[in-house]
């Protein structure tokens, strides 16, 4: 003869707990779909990353120079606070390895050519000869080239992945940054009106 146990709310709660964490992943992984689909279907360009360094000072700029780089005919200068100072300057982290640096490449030699900007390089973990091929394949744009070869001065810098570009006022100060390589939106929504903002004073 069998003794029925009789079902109580104890006798449920393991059966419970079970289907609870069996469906949790599930609501997590939802909400994370929405979230990521709400930032796609906004129209948001989400490479422009705020940055806590936008207003502030830019960080030191005291790098050595990419040894055997020319600019105008000249050697390359080092990257240096000296460098950028009372100019409107676009600092572009990139590397010789980095295949979007080359696929963003001719945009910012096209920047460079604009006379209201100086274009700079931080050169960000990469061989000097490897460094030097890059340039001498692609063009060079930058007015100076500082080289981090241990990623310090992008640590300084709040570098999230190259290519990455910040555009510091003729005071110092950080007023734009892009992370991703630039193309034609990001020019014209978001560099583009940086610039003319500096230019303009306001």
């Amino acid at each position: 003869m069998s003794i029925e146990t009789p079902t109580t709310p104890e006798n449920n709660r393991p059966g419970k707990m079970r289907i609870v964490f069996a469906v949790l992943p599930l609501l997590i992984f939802a909400g994370l779909a929405v979230i990521f689909w709400s930032q796609l279907d906004s129209g948001r360009d989400i490479s422009e990353i705020p940055s806590a360094l936008i207003g502030t000072k830019a960080p030191l700029l005291d790098m050595p120079p990419l040894e055997g780089a020319t600019f105008k005919g000249a050697a390359m200068p080092a990257l240096t606070d000296a460098a950028i100072k009372g100019k409107l300057t676009l600092v572009n982290v990139w590397a010789s390895w980095c295949v979007p640096c080359r696929e963003e490449n001719p945009i910012i030699l096209e920047l460079a050519k604009d006379p209201r900007l100086t274009v700079v390089g931080i050169n960000y973990k990469d061989q000097t000869e490897n460094a030097l091929r890059f340039l001498g394949e692609l063009g060079n744009p930058f007015a100076a080239v500082g080289v981090d070869p241990r990623g310090k001065a992008a640590i300084d810098w709040g570098v999230y992945g190259i290519p990455e570009s910040y555009l510091v006022d003729a005071s110092g100060t950080i007023v734009y940054k892009r992370v991703g390589p630039f193309d034609d939106r990001s020019l014209k929504e978001g560099l583009y009106p940086a610039i003319e903002k500096v230019v303009a004073g306001k």
